[in-house]
């Protein structure tokens, strides 16, 4: 896989409906998975490859969106993608098993088997606002999936940008997803890695214990001058959030992934609408101040 280096293919801005796998927004393209990674228990990492040669080179996206996963007979389901549009070839996908489709995923497919994507769908985050600035990247539990995508993107394209701070927090040290690649990064010194887990269930850990709002006190980062990017769930964003804004970050400097609330991906099915906002259409990348007067588009 080969890793390239302009950025082009994520800027800013509405491409909904620019779907790479085709015009027709409705119609699945079939990938083959190539490989698959176990995480942690019921999560894992889908390589996969679409079948036409010519898509496959040609298949971009932004950190941040998303693809739709469909299987004939079985359903359709949003996955975030947390790998890199600077390494062409193939995608990733990170998949923790929750329902009918997710359980014939990990029951009934392999390596080898096709399945069909629509995408890339959605928003990103606007790297081109990045450049030339610091980043905090705070990720709680399975929010790490989208984030990777950004993170990757950013050590691909390192001198694009300041420090790159990562803070990320989970349940144990056996639900600390890509744990190896985030140790390695830190020590390479592509980015500095700040791990913490709620509590250590007997597990060796030599990390930090306790909430990601705790480790946040300990990084120095200039706000003016910073951009921060956070997912993970509900209860997560209500302290971070409010311990952003203290620091000194605005509300315009800060963006979230609410990946959670996809849907259809094309603001069809309704399901994904809060108030006037369709967090398919609209996001599921948004600023801290396009949500703050729709707090149920963060908080459930």
């Amino acid at each position: 896989m080969t890793v390239e280096r302009p950025l082009d293919v994520a800027c800013g801005g509405d491409r909904t409906r620019e779907l790479a796998t085709g015009s027709n927004p409705y119609l699945p393209a079939p990938a083959r998975i190539l490989r698959i990674t176990e995480l942690v228990e019921d999560t894992r990492l889908f390589e996969m490859r679409f079948e036409d040669p010519t898509l496959a080179a040609a298949f971009t996206y932004r950190p941040g969106q998303f693809i739709e996963l469909s299987v004939l007979g079985v359903g359709e389901a949003p996955f975030s993608l947390p790998s890199s549009p600077t390494r062409r070839g193939s995608f990733e996908l990170g998949i923790r098993r929750a329902g009918v489709l997710t359980g014939f995923l990990f029951d009934h497919l392999g390596e080898g088997d096709s399945v069909g994507i629509r995408g890339p769908l959605g928003n990103g985050f606007p790297v081109d606002r990045f450049g030339g600035h610091d980043l905090l990247l705070v990720a709680g539990g399975l929010g790490m999936v989208p984030l990777r995508g950004l993170l990757r993107y950013l050590v691909d394209t390192r001198e694009n940008f300041g420090r790159v701070v990562l803070v990320y927090g989970s349940r144990d040290p056996s639900r600390v997803l890509f744990r190896d690649e985030l140790e390695l990064l830190g020590r390479r010194g592509d980015a500095e890695i700040l791990l913490t887990v709620d509590d250590t269930g007997g597990a060796p850990w030599e990390g930090r214990r306790g909430v990601v709002t705790d480790l946040l006190d300990e990084v120095r980062l200039d706000p003016a001058r910073s951009f921060a990017a956070a997912c993970g769930p509900p209860v997560f964003y209500k302290f971070v959030l409010d311990k952003l804004v203290a620091s000194g970050f605005g509300k315009d400097r800060i963006f979230l992934s609410l990946e959670r609330r996809m849907e259809c991906g094309i603001g069809k099915c309704g399901h994904c609408a809060v108030g006037y906002t369709f967090t398919c259409l609209h996001g599921p990348v948004f600023s801290y101040w396009d949500a703050v007067n729709l707090p149920e588009l963060i908080y459930e």
